[in-house]
């Protein structure tokens, strides 16, 4: 299983049962890059989040990476 494919298939799911959306945007080596929107745009605890996330693609697939996220808020809370 690819990480786009993980991101989207087991742990979008996870975070939408709490009112957040997660995307993945791209990757760079070791390095992937993830859209944030509803609830995780204004989580106060999205560092630790982006950690689990890495400890459990690791624990699933054997692949290190690095989560960098990007905060998105819906357009009308950006005014």
């Amino acid at each position: 299983m690819d990480i786009q494919d993980y991101i989207e298939n087991r742990i979008r799911p996870c975070l939408q049962g709490d009112g957040g959306e997660i995307s993945f945007v791209g990757r760079k080596g070791t390095e992937v890059t993830v859209l944030l929107q509803g609830e995780c745009s204004k989580c106060l605890m999205l560092e630790r989040c982006l950690k689990w996330i890495e400890q459990r693609i690791y624990e699933d697939t054997g692949e290190k990476v690095t989560l960098c996220g990007i905060r998105k808020r819906p357009y009308f809370q950006e005014i």
